[in-house]
C-alpha cells in the first residue's frame, strides 16, 4: 500500500506527537505519524516528568518557559487534564555553586523565566522534612512542578488527529526512501511506502542505528536511567519538586502521597561503557542503585520516619555529547531530526514541536530566543558543543 503526505513523522512518542500537533497549529495537516507500536509506548512513559526552566543554556530556558505556558493552558488547548501539577520547583546548591546559580537565574530571567533566589527559611516551610544545613543558596520557580509525559503525548496526538493528521499505530518504518541526497518518503516494514517531501525522525534512543544506514550520524548513546518510588511514611502535603545539587538527587511528589527519586550524579555515566539496548534492558533499579537511594534520601530527608521503597523502574536517555538535543535539518535534503534529548525532552516538548514546524514551514525558528543554530546536528562535527556558561559542579550537563 502506498500513501502520500506533505510530512511523515517517524516515531509517535512525545516529540513526534508534539511535532504533529505544532504542524496542525500552523495549518499543515497532510501529515502522517508512523509509530511502530502505540503512541507514547517507548521511552515517553518512562519520563520522570519534571517541569522546570532552570537552564544556563538560554535557548533551553526559553524553550522550557514557552512550553510551560502550554502546560498551564492544557485544559483550554486539549480539553482536559494532561497530568500537569504546578507544585513549584526548588533547587538547592552548595557554596561552590552559588555564583553559577545566581548567574544562571539572571540569564533565565532575561529570556522570560519567572525565577528568583529564596532563603533557607522559606524552603524549610515548603520542605520541613529536609535537612537544609548543607545548602548555601536556593532558586525557586513557583510555576514549576511535574507532569505526565504519556498523557501529554496522547493529548498532542488526539489534537493533531482531530485537525486531520493521520496517526498510524502498529506501523514500523524500515528505512528512508531517497533520490540522491534528498528524502522522498519512507519504506514500511510491511512493504508499503509513504511518499513525502519532508521526513521528521523523532525516534529517541533508536535514532542512531536507524539513520546510520543512510550515512547520517547522530551521535547518541543510550544510557539507562533508574527511578525509585518511595513511601515517605508521613503525610507530605503540598510539597514542591526538590532538586538537590549538593547530594545530587531530585525528588518529587506523586498524587498518591508517594515520592519519586532520581539520581543526578552524572559521574556514574561512563561514556566508554557498552551502550544499553533500548529494546532489551533491566526495567528496575539494581541493588546498588537502591543502596544509593537509601543513602541519599535518608541523609537529605531525616524527617521521613519510616520510609519504604514501593517500586522501581528504568528507562533510557538518548544522550548526545553535550547532553543537549538535536532539532535540525541534515545533509539529506528534506530530513529533519528531533532526537538526543538527554533527559530534557518532556519539559521542552511543546517548544520542540513548534521548532520542528518552524523548520519545515519557514526554514528557521520563529522565536528569536531559540535560535535553530543552537540545536544543529553539525555542531558535533564542528566541535562547537552547546554548553551552559554556568555549569554546576557534578551536574553541569543537566543544567
Amino acid at each position: 500500500m502506498s500513501e502520500t503526505a506533505d510530512v511523515v513523522i517517524v516515531g509517535g512518542g512525545l516529540e513526534g506527537a508534539a511535532a504533529a500537533w505544532a504542524l496542525a497549529e500552523r495549518g499543515i495537516t497532510n501529515v502522517i505519524v508512523a509509530e511502530r507500536h502505540t503512541v507514547g509506548s517507548g521511552m515517553t512513559g518512562k519520563s520522570s516528568g519534571i517541569v522546570r526552566c532552570h537552564y544556563g543554556v538560554s535557548s533551553l530556558a526559553a524553550m522550557a518557559t514557552s512550553s510551560l505556558e502550554t502546560f498551564e493552558k492544557a485544559e483550554q488547548l486539549f480539553g482536559g487534564d494532561i497530568g500537569f501539577r504546578q507544585t513549584g520547583y526548588v533547587v538547592g546548591v552548595g557554596a561552590p555553586n552559588v555564583d553559577a546559580m545566581r548567574k544562571s537565574l539572571a540569564a533565565q530571567r532575561a529570556v522570560g523565566v519567572q525565577t528568583e533566589e529564596i532563603d533557607a527559611a522559606e524552603v524549610a516551610k515548603m520542605w520541613p522534612y529536609a535537612d537544609l544545613e548543607p545548602f548555601a543558596a536556593f532558586g525557586w520557580e513557583a510555576r514549576g512542578g511535574y507532569g505526565d509525559a504519556y498523557q501529554t503525548a496522547q493529548a498532542f496526538a488526539i489534537a493533531a488527529r482531530a485537525a486531520g493528521v493521520r496517526v498510524r499505530q502498529s506501523t514500523a518504518v524500515r528505512h528512508l526512501l531517497t533520490d540522491g541526497r534528498r528524502v522522498t518518503g519512507v519504506k514500511l516494514a510491511d512493504g508499503g511506502e509513504i511518499s513525502a517531501e519532508t521526513v521528521v525522525v523523532a525516534t529517541g534512543a533508536w535514532t542512531r542505528p536507524f539513520l546510520a544506514q543512510h550515512g547520517v550520524d547522530v551521535p547518541i548513546r543510550v544510557v539507562r536511567e533508574q527511578i525509585v518510588m518511595i513511601n515517605p511514611g508521613v503525610e507530605l502535603g503540598p510539597v514542591p519538586v526538590f532538586s538537590d545539587l549538593v547530594s545530587l538527587q531530585y525528588i518529587r511528589p506523586e498524587p498518591d502521597g508517594t515520592v519519586l527519586f532520581g539520581n543526578s550524579d552524572l559521574s556514574a555515566y561512563d561514556p566508554s561503557a557498552e551502550e544499553t539496548d533500548p529494546d532489551n534492558y533491566l526495567n528496575r533499579a539494581t541493588d546498588s542503585f537502591v543502596d544509593i537511594t537509601v543513602d541519599k534520601v535518608g541523609t537529605r530527608f531525616p524527617g521521613f520516619p519510616d520510609a519504604t521503597i514501593t517500586s522501581s523502574y528504568a528507562g533510557c536517555y538518548d544522550v548526545t555529547p553535550d547532553w543537549n538535543p538535536v532539532i535540525s535539518r541534515t545533509d539529506l535534503d528534506g530530513l529533519i531530526v528531533a532526537a538526543g534529548f538527554s533527559g530534557h525532552g518532556f519539559k521542552i516538548a511543546p517548544a520542540v514541536g513548534r521548532l520542528v514546524a518552524d523548520l519545515i514551514v519557514d526554514g528557521r525558528s520563529a522565536d528569536p530566543r531559540i535560535p535553530e543554530s543552537d540545536f544543529r546536528l553539525s555542531r558535533f562535527a564542528e566541535r562547537d558543543l552547546l554548553k551552559t556558561p554556568y555549569p554546576y559542579v557534578g551536574a553541569g550537563e543537566m543544567r
